[in-house]
């Protein structure tokens, strides 16, 4: 009925299937690899040469020094890609935090010459507790024309715009590997980032084409 429903239209069944390994981190969404890395005294990488704060993005001091020198990937998410985002791995949603700032484009040429673009657009945080693995944040970041985020377990919050202010939903929501957190209405970015020595991701070069529900990486075993 709308050109964002085309755009975060649901993908027909069986159409991704989650890899099915247990051990497996699963993609959350498609894309293109922007960056991975290791979130070393809280700094990640934008864009070659671009920086910014994990606590700038999370807006939760406590949250980002909990995932401070974990493992971390970011996907962009063209208007060509499936724009529905899932969870990596299996879990409990604890909260959506909102957070509003600007809606500029998050294309690669733009990233690698605005400063701290991810950590000031406006943005959801979503925080599981992914168990033995700890805490995963999975931060949908929207651009220039997505200004309307859907969460799967938050009707209102495609209205939270409007308001233009901090919001924190908290949710309680079990979820396995592969069930739908939220959707762009447009292309944007997701980060993900974990809590150090959870995961470990895997070796794909920054440009790959990646789908939802193919392995990511690999959950480290717990003692």
């Amino acid at each position: 009925t709308s050109l964002g429903d085309f755009f975060a239209r649901r993908l027909r069944s069986g159409a991704r299937p989650i890899d099915p390994d247990p051990s497996v981190v699963v993609c959350p969404c498609a894309g293109v690899l922007a960056v991975r890395g290791t979130a070393d005294d809280g700094t990640l990488i934008q864009a070659k040469g671009k920086h910014y704060q994990l606590d700038e993005l999370l807006v939760d001091r406590e949250l980002a020094a909990q995932l401070t020198g974990g493992a971390y990937a970011t996907i962009y998410l063209s208007p060509r890609d499936y724009h529905r985002v899932h969870t990596p791995v299996d879990g409990v949603v604890l909260r959506y935090d909102y957070v509003p700032g600007a809606l500029w484009s998050v294309n690669p040429r733009v990233a690698a010459r605005r400063e701290r673009l991810l950590s000031r657009n406006e943005r959801v945080v979503i925080t599981i507790d992914a168990g033995p693995l700890g805490l995963v944040a999975i931060v949908m970041v929207g651009a220039a024309g997505v200004g309307n985020i859907a969460l799967a377990h938050a009707p209102e919050s495609a209205t939270w715009r409007a308001a233009g202010e901090l919001r924190r939903v908290e949710v309680d929501q079990p979820v396995l590997r592969g069930d739908e957190l939220g959707a762009f209405r447009l292309g944007s970015t997701v980060v993900m980032v974990f809590q150090p020595g959870a995961v470990d991701l895997a070796a794909f070069d920054e440009g790959t084409a990646l789908r939802f529900g193919e392995r990511l990486g690999s959950i480290r075993e717990v003692a």
